[in-house]
């Protein structure tokens, strides 16, 4: 998968979340690049039938030992700014009842399972507290850890820096 795909799929995955609603693949749509924070991206974009724009966190990272396997980490805030979303958009392949793990430096955060998959992937999405803000906000790399089998798990590092900067932005 090419990260032009991967990229729109991500970006099609925050419509849904921001828009409240599925969008077709043709509707997919390049959000415009707002901010650089570190690692991270802020992009942002107004769905259909919102009233304001949207805007979200996006990283996209590979394995360090498998370039084919990578993932779009996304963070945003819910339209009606009640929830705080972490989504990660894995390949198809993953086996998605050991879900996808997450570690911040070398503590381990929690494990969550896979909510939909899609022709271009498989999206796994927690709803983000304080205490994980704060882990994210702190910590220096991120790990996300997803399985081929019950035996294999794949570490996928993700740099943290700019993560709180760019958290305190996002509308």
């Amino acid at each position: 998968m090419n990260f032009n795909h991967f990229m729109r799929m991500a970006l099609a995955l925050f419509l849904i979340a921001a828009a409240g609603q599925f969008v077709s693949s043709s509707a997919m749509a390049q959000g415009a690049v707002k901010g650089k924070f570190g690692d991270w991206d802020m992009r942002c974009e107004t769905p259909p039938g919102a009233s304001r724009e949207q805007c979200a966190l996006i990283q996209s990272i590979a394995a360090e030992d498998r370039p084919n396997v990578s993932l779009v980490v996304i963070v945003l805030k819910t339209a009606d700014g009640k929830s705080r979303l972490l989504r990660v958009v894995a390949p198809l392949g993953v086996l998605l009842p050991a879900g996808l793990g997450l570690k911040v430096d070398q503590t381990d955060v929690r494990r969550t399972n896979f909510v939909l998959c899609m022709p271009s992937g498989c999206v796994a999405e927690v709803v983000m507290d304080d205490k994980l803000i704060d882990q994210l906000g702190n910590g220096k790399t991120a790990t996300f850890i997803i399985f081929n089998t019950p035996e294999e798990g794949i570490g996928i590092p993700l740099a943290l820096s700019g993560f709180r900067d760019g958290y305190t932005k996002l509308q």
